[in-house]
């Protein structure tokens, strides 16, 4: 069976949400000071990638509505594949600059869906 893909989406906006939680109020330098919110940061986005990956592989007429899947997926891969290299600067710069836009563009998808089937 087909995973609904309102869920798939419903994952990436919860798993943006908690980003937005764990940095608010923190500057890039808070940030790369603090451990512990970069590895729940790191692994929101992987789930945020996990799901999105899923998306694309079961329902790429969606997938295809949202431009930077490929980047996201690559982020994604690389938080878990390529840990050892991970730059927490660029983990922020991705949260503060790229997520508002990602979370923008999947919050019309499930608008337009009708939200989420949990």
């Amino acid at each position: 069976m087909r995973p609904d893909p309102r869920v798939l989406l419903a994952d990436v906006d919860r798993a943006a949400a908690g980003i937005v939680r764990f940095t608010e109020g923190m500057d890039r330098q808070a940030y790369v000071d603090d451990a512990r919110t970069q590895a729940a940061v790191e692994r929101k986005f992987e789930i945020i990638g996990e799901a999105l990956n899923r998306l694309h592989q079961t329902c790429p007429e969606i997938a295809e509505r949202i431009p930077p899947l490929r980047e996201v997926i690559d982020f994604r891969n690389l938080l878990i594949h390529g840990y050892a290299i991970v730059i927490p600067e660029r983990v922020w710069d991705y949260a503060e600059n790229d997520l508002p836009g990602l979370r923008k563009i999947v919050r019309a998808l499930l608008a337009e869906m009708g939200g989420s089937e949990e």
